[in-house]
């Protein structure tokens, strides 16, 4: 088995030789990756149950769709992002052609999550091989099963100096790190993503930290309750509470809260039925070390719903957290689970002011029909990004930039705002040989008024 310090020179060179230049080697790998995604498709899926239990619609739905979408965006506007763009060039570099080019990083490393251990992986990896990089991809450890059939599917797919899969725990991650790359690419928690950047400082390799934090839902007394209710059900609930984006707590005018609480309970209800733990659409959390922690929780404030527990099945039912203040053990960090705390304002300047004063979240929701305090809600907070009357909706657009603000991220990708994450932007003048301007050369001596004359003409 190769070392990674192996695996990085091998790919350092075919970069170099340059065989991921061309447009056509990159679509071709697309195309490979896209067919090896439709042939592997049983066995993901039931990989990813067997990491979490999630139902064969969840897994299609939350990754496949969106990998497979990724992939034609791709594909379809390849050519138009990689293509040089011409600029208007500078009257002081007359004459000149102004171009910016596309350049691919060369190696990249990707560090991937459990969470979505489909999606998270191969997003990023799409945009790199758009871009013309080659891409060590790591895998969590955590996911194992799902992590093991990545590794088989890339290594069917792909020659390993042009991408290859290393596996393996905290240890192997380090030994990694060790190794200059060219950019690294990492979704995970705030104190790994630390931990990363301050590898990368010593280097001074580019990163992109996808991270997560407490992601707010607030609700004011004008928003339509019942909708809310089921948005936020669905959003909350999917992958059993382990997502990223997930609205961490609720946020609610005090007013409402006993009548939306109750709409809640009864949406959870028909979304899972009465015995949850039975139904094939509710997931398990991933393993017994997250559901220990995710447990504990449990004793904050009052279960107002849910709160069954099964430790052999990694089972924690969908549960309403009441009476919760923010010194509670719940919100010193980011939930990752089917646990939704519920806290009360008066007034939005309340939610405005704690934005303003603590770190700012991946994601925040406002559920509203007041359009003023939409205004103000969008225009005062600042996050990475959200919605107005939905949760989780804004990943979905590849037409938009995703990432963190602060200590929830750095960087963002997704579409086009993916490859050009992956491409270094390089700046060429092309001077044209047959006039050049004399006053720029010394000597200066006589030289000061011109210099004024053309600053006020056409500079000012």
């Amino acid at each position: 088995m190769q070392t990674p310090k192996e695996i990085v020179l091998k790919q350092r060179c075919f970069f170099y030789n340059g065989n991921t230049l061309s447009i056509s080697y990159r679509k071709e790998a697309l195309l490979k990756l896209k067919k090896s995604l439709e042939k592997h498709q049983d066995e993901l899926i039931q990989a990813v149950y067997n990491d979490f239990k999630k139902s064969e619609y969840e897994v299609l739905l939350t990754e496949f769709a969106m990998l497979q979408l990724e992939i034609k965006n791709h594909l379809k506007n390849l050519y138009h992002w990689a293509k040089p763009q011409k600029v208007r060039a500078s009257i002081l570099n007359f004459p000149s052609s102004d171009f910016i080019y596309k350049q691919p990083y060369g190696v990249v490393l990707i560090i991937s999550p459990w969470n979505y251990p489909l999606l998270l992986a191969l997003q990023p990896m799409i945009s790199a091989i758009a871009a013309g990089n080659c891409v060590i991809l790591k895998p969590s450890e955590i996911s194992v099963h799902t992590s093991k059939v990545l590794q088989k599917m890339i290594s069917e797919t792909f020659p390993q100096e042009y991408i290859s899969v290393i596996q393996g725990d905290v240890q192997k991650t380090t030994e990694i790190l060790e190794n200059k790359f060219d950019k690294i690419f990492f979704t995970g928690s705030t104190s790994v993503g630390k931990i990363i950047q301050q590898k990368a400082a010593e280097t001074l390799t580019p990163t992109v930290l996808e991270l997560g934090g407490k992601s707010p839902c607030v609700i004011n007394k004008s928003a339509n309750l019942e909708i809310a209710a089921k948005r936020i059900t669905f959003g909350k609930f999917v992958n059993a509470g382990q997502t990223c984006i997930a609205p961490d707590f609720i946020w609610i005018d005090e007013t409402i809260k006993d009548k939306f609480i109750a709409i809640l309970k009864q949406t959870i209800i028909d979304f899972y039925g009465n015995e949850m733990q039975p139904n094939p659409d509710f997931p398990r959390i991933i393993n017994q070390k997250q559901f220990l922690r995710l447990e504990k929780y449990l004793s904050d404030g009052k279960i107002y719903f849910g709160g069954k527990t099964d430790a052999v099945d990694n089972y924690i039912q969908p549960t309403i957290l009441d009476d919760i203040s923010f010194d509670d053990a719940i919100m010193q960090d980011e939930i990752f689970g089917p646990i939704l705390p519920i806290l009360t304002f008066k007034n939005l300047a309340e939610v405005i002011e704690h934005n303003h004063q603590n770190e700012k979240p991946l994601a925040m929701y406002l559920f509203s029909t007041n359009e003023s305090e939409i205004k103000k809600f969008m225009t005062q907070t600042q996050f990475g990004g959200g919605c107005i009357n939905d949760v989780l909706s804004h990943i979905i657009n590849d037409k938009v930039p995703f990432g963190g603000f602060g200590a929830s991220g750095l960087g963002n990708y997704h579409g086009k705002f993916g490859f050009d994450t992956f491409v270094h932007f390089k700046t060429i003048v092309h001077r044209k040989n047959w006039f050049d301007f004399k006053i720029k050369y010394a000597p200066y001596a006589k030289k000061s008024q011109i210099i004024k004359k053309f600053l006020f003409r056409f500079l000012s």
